[in-house]
């Protein structure tokens, strides 16, 4: 499921820097920290870069929404596989690879020249991210004793959290003084640094008795996966004529179930599964993945809409737009160890439950986003937002791991990680369509309510037309022909803004469901289980 910490080191494959050194532990977790940062950032810093790559490619939002999709599909893919193949190949090498196939993705993704091979590329950039993340967390784990692995783990979440607030940002300006493909190719020269510092400083390790690979279930698994969000994001797309009954649709959909069927059948019967299945009969653990799968549908499926919504309607910069994420990641870091006391103390479901209802509360005030929209409410939103992720991570992850074994809390995080990316996943496919379609919807109602004949309509095409004549000059005919374009465009514009209120909206109803199975978990029972690690997220 992930990484084992069961590892002995093989002899002769040391590090330059020998490990019995008072800082080679220090270098290690810096050296995973770059992977991690370099990970968790490139699911954000692209969000920022989508309305670009939109108009350089040329194409619509149920395209675009794939350079996500593909990203975080391969990386939830990836997850449950990190586990065997560091075991199987050795840690340091793992790490190496991974951060090599990244930096890899990062440079092809930067020189791709239409929007169907950048997807391709970020699929590459998605494989190497899988491995990153939870290899890197065990060599942490392991290079450090019991007594420091909670600071160390601290550390190591700082890269994640940063990334969260400084992605966006670092997106936004690297577009608006250079170009999209920057935000790519600024992986470059750290994947680099990455790999050869992993080879100069990392020790090797590898397990002597590696256990079978499930092929079976990892083909299923993708199988199911990847016809499920092509048909969630497909259903509305331009090309597809035929809709949610189109034979393509229906083939994904059929494809889908028989990998999902296919895949609980391996899992539950193979002596060595790809993920530990089994773990979700604790009532605890099961009740909580269920809440994080709600949790990312709602909340990570919403994340490109503000974005789209800040350049497309108010005309911000990438780097503006960047700019207004800035507190949620600082906000979250600061309210996490508050929280983590605060379920120590209290019943951990009181925190848990606080932050979904806020953040469900900060996703409906962006239901009122307008054209007009004042900065001050585009932003109290985020600081909800920022507090109420800060709040409810810690507390969920305690009452999840309550019960679990120590010997099988390796595989449980790895579940959690690889639940709330398929949540992820779900999320920006089905918001994507949903975009589309309340799109045509709202284009459509307010184009019939747009009456040629009256007297607000010849008022108003009375005035474009004055400043259209002023603007650009012209006949009467042309300033007429100008006046109808800036209407509809105003038109579309408003149907857009419309489209994001209704997917925020639903985002809010989605994250307050969370509510109903956190009151079903069993509260935690002094001394039982250990304390959890903090949760994750991008």
């Amino acid at each position: 499921m992930s990484p084992s910490m069961d590892t002995e080191p093989i002899r002769g494959q040391r590090s330059v820097l020998h490990h019995s050194h008072p800082y080679y532990r220090w270098l290690v977790l810096s050296n995973v920290m770059i992977g991690t940062f370099m990970a968790v950032l490139d699911a954000t810093i692209v969000n920022v870069g989508l309305p670009k790559i939109m108009a350089t490619f040329g194409v619509t939002i149920d395209k675009i929404e794939w350079v996500m999709t593909a990203y975080l599909l391969a990386l939830a893919v990836m997850l449950p596989t990190s586990g065997w193949v560091a075991d199987h190949y050795g840690y340091k090498k793992t790490y190496a690879l991974a951060l090599f196939v990244f930096t890899l993705g990062s440079f092809l993704c930067g020189m791709a020249w239409n929007e169907t091979v950048l997807i391709v590329f970020r699929v590459l950039q998605g494989i190497g991210a899988g491995f990153l993340m939870p290899v890197g967390m065990a060599i942490v784990t392991r290079e450090f004793p019991p007594e420091r692995r909670g600071i160390a783990l601290g550390f190591w979440s700082i890269a994640s959290a940063a990334s969260v607030s400084f992605g966006p940002l670092i997106g936004g300006y690297l577009i608006d003084s250079f170009s999209w493909h920057e935000i790519f190719f600024v992986n470059i020269p750290i994947g680099i640094i990455g790999v050869l510092a992993t080879m100069v400083i990392q020790r090797e390790y590898k397990t002597e008795h590696t256990r079978g690979f499930d092929f079976i279930g990892f083909a299923s698994v993708s199988v199911f996966l990847t016809f499920l969000l092509l048909a969630l994001a497909d259903g509305n797309a331009s090309w597809n004529t035929g809709g949610w009954t189109s034979n393509f649709i229906l083939t994904c959909f059929g494809l889908s179930v028989v990998g999902l069927v296919v895949f609980l059948l391996v899992e539950f019967n193979v002596r060595y599964p790809l993920i530990e299945l089994k773990l979700l009969k604790d009532f605890n653990f099961g009740i909580t993945n269920i809440v994080l799968f709600i949790f990312g549908l709602g909340m990570f499926g919403s994340t490109f809409l503000m974005p789209l919504y800040l350049q497309n309607s108010l005309n911000y910069t990438p780097f503006q737009a960047g700019l207004v994420f800035l507190p949620v990641g600082i906000l979250q870091g600061i309210i996490s160890p508050v929280a983590g006391i605060m379920s120590d103390r209290v019943d951990a479901r009181i925190p848990a439950a606080i932050g979904i209802v806020v953040l469900g509360v900060s996703l409906y005030l962006n239901y009122f986003l307008s054209l007009f929209s004042m900065h001050s409410q585009i932003m109290l939103p985020l600081y909800l937002r920022g507090f109420a992720m800060g709040l409810m991570f810690t507390p969920l992850s305690t009452l999840a791991l309550t019960n679990i074994p120590k010997h099988k809390m390796a595989q449980a995080s790895g579940l959690f990680n690889v639940i709330r990316q398929v949540g992820g996943s779900f999320g920006v496919a089905l918001f994507g369509t949903l975009l589309t379609r309340r799109i045509i919807f709202h284009t459509a109602s307010y184009g019939i309510a747009v009456n040629e004949h009256s007297i607000a309509f010849q008022n108003v095409m009375r005035g474009l037309g004055h400043f259209a004549q002023h603007a650009v000059g012209g006949s009467i005919e042309k300033t007429s022909i100008l006046g109808k374009a800036l209407i509809v465009a105003h038109v579309m514009k408003q149907a857009f803004v419309s489209a994001v209120n209704d997917d925020f909206l639903i985002a809010g109803g989605i994250t307050i469901l969370c509510l109903v199975p956190i009151f079903f978990l069993r509260r935690r029972g002094t001394g039982a289980g250990v304390k959890a690690p903090v949760l994750q997220h991008r």
